[in-house]
């Protein structure tokens, strides 16, 4: 006969939920935000699981430095202008407008206003993805005998739809995101090369957000990892408050399509 529940009546449930306070665990926010080797006061700090999601405002001026701890992390990434969140991450302009196709330190996350959203400042990593998007459950569950968004091999698309929600936003929300930490080449003969990895770990990329945002982040594996098993590890997330971007700023000066970009962006905010 099964031995009845530890939390099966409501006091027994209150005595064990009262029990893990203060309970701690690597995959968890770190409430209130610290971080002892951030240069500013702190806004958000978080591990994100393999399989997790995460989703933070930001404000104008603050970096955002993700960390690949074991070397296997994939960061699938989400922006939205967080006073208009129609306005959001365009990946095509963000190639076509930089000539470019391969994300790294000097880049910008453009919108589909033609504003910068973030500048890349810092890059260790060197492998990013601006072709490929985020999985779904039927590639999951193609791949891995799962998909579902509560098994054991949960997909980006769906991990984003919880991100979004808590902003009020939806399926229809959800666009073409980047991967940072796994890469994706072309080739001469058009053909895709995922650079999956496991790489070093420590790799790292910090940001800077060029808008009030809404950023939001799932980390699972990459669409196209070819490896049979389902696997990623844990992604670390630190925010902090910073000055906005001043005329003088190299990334801002770099190019002349970086230029006309942070005019759009500054001309948004005289309003």
């Amino acid at each position: 006969m099964s031995q009845p529940s530890q939390t099966g009546d409501p006091y027994a449930a209150q005595a064990h939920a009262r029990a893990m306070a203060g309970t701690q665990v690597e995959a968890m926010p770190v409430v209130p935000a610290t971080a002892a080797d951030a240069p500013g006061a702190v806004v958000w700090e978080e591990t994100v699981a393999p399989g997790g999601y995460a989703s933070h405002r930001i404000a104008r001026g603050t970096r955002l430095r993700l960390i690949d701890l074991h070397g296997d992390a994939c960061a699938s990434l989400l922006v939205f202008n967080a006073e208009n969140p129609l306005e959001r991450l365009n990946v095509a302009d963000t190639v076509k407008v930089q000539w470019n196709g391969y994300l790294g330190a000097g880049k910008l996350l453009l919108s589909d206003m033609g504003r910068v959203l973030m500048s890349i400042l810092e890059d260790t990593a060197g492998t990013h993805d601006a072709f490929c998007g985020a999985s779904n459950e039927a590639s999951n569950a193609r791949k891995y005998g799962d998909g579902k968004n509560y098994g054991p091999h949960p997909n980006a698309r769906d991990r984003f739809m919880l991100g979004v929600a808590k902003h009020g936003l939806g399926r229809k929300d959800v666009h073409p995101c980047v991967n940072l930490f796994k890469s994706v080449a072309i080739a001469a003969n058009g053909a895709t090369v995922p650079q999956i990895g496991p790489f070093e770990p420590g790799r790292h990329v910090l940001l800077r957000a060029e808008m009030d945002l809404i950023v939001v982040l799932a980390n699972c594996p990459h669409a196209i990892d070819p490896r049979a098993q389902w696997s990623v590890t844990p992604l670390r997330v630190t925010a902090w408050q910073g000055a906005v971007t001043p005329p003088d700023d190299p990334v801002r000066g770099a190019t002349p399509e970086a230029t006309r970009a942070f005019l759009n962006t500054e001309d948004y905010h005289a309003r």
